[in-house]
């Protein structure tokens, strides 16, 4: 099995962390393939970002047309549905496989952003998905010099004042963070790109397809009934 973890970023520092995340969690049961995208802006923060990184990630579905699986690896999920109709291999999103994940473990989740211009976007996402019932709140990193307590402390008023259950890393760069900040926590800390290797790997291993019956046909396929 071969599974393409696409950063749709161009940030070699960030893909380099996600290829880490990604290596440990397969182990030896499947390859992983991380790649940064061709042309893309260093983050993806705006609508424009990601519509410029749109060609280099569909160039990218096209290069590994060897892949079991792909996986989009940024929080937002930029692209997804365009990249579901290119392909019929599975295509996972980290913020859809992590707010699913997380809405199993728990009654209610909080997702950990970077920054506060990027609220707003997630909001809309958790209402495209249809998790509003369990999103507690969404909470942007602390003020601290030192990484790891400015979401350790956003955690930490997540749990305690909005009584989330499970903490979601908002950022794909953040997934060297989880492992620590659950252990201190004490609940589920999700790192977005585990949770989509998880459900590709399942998905693969049973054989199944993206569906090209309607939404992901391209409007190649006619619509029976």
């Amino acid at each position: 099995m071969k599974i393409v973890v696409i950063n749709p970023n161009s940030s070699a520092a960030m893909t380099a962390d996600i290829a880490a995340a990604a290596k440990k969690y397969a182990g030896d049961r499947f390859e992983t393939v991380t790649v940064l995208t061709p042309g893309a802006p260093e983050f993806i923060d705006t609508f424009e970002d990601a519509a410029r990184a749109q060609s280099g990630m569909m160039e990218l579905v096209r290069q590994y047309e060897d892949a079991d699986a792909f996986i989009v690896a940024c929080a937002c999920d930029p692209n997804l549905k365009l990249l579901r109709e290119l392909t019929e291999k599975p295509v996972i999103g980290v913020g859809e496989a992590s707010m699913i994940t997380a809405a199993m473990l728990g009654n209610s989740f909080s997702i950990l952003q970077t920054d506060a211009y990027s609220v707003p976007n997630k909001k809309h996402l958790v209402e495209e998905y249809h998790m509003e019932h369990a999103l507690a709140s969404i909470r942007v990193a602390e003020e601290d010099s030192d990484r790891y307590s400015q979401y350790l402390k956003a955690a930490q008023k997540a749990i305690k004042e909005d009584q989330a259950e499970v903490i979601i890393l908002g950022c794909a760069g953040l997934c060297d963070l989880a492992e620590k900040l659950s252990g201190e926590l004490g609940v589920p800390v999700l790192d977005g790109v585990v949770c989509g290797l998880a459900m590709a790997e399942g998905i693969v291993r049973n054989h199944y397809k993206t569906s090209k019956v309607r939404y992901y046909s391209g409007g190649k396929v006619p619509v029976q009934g």
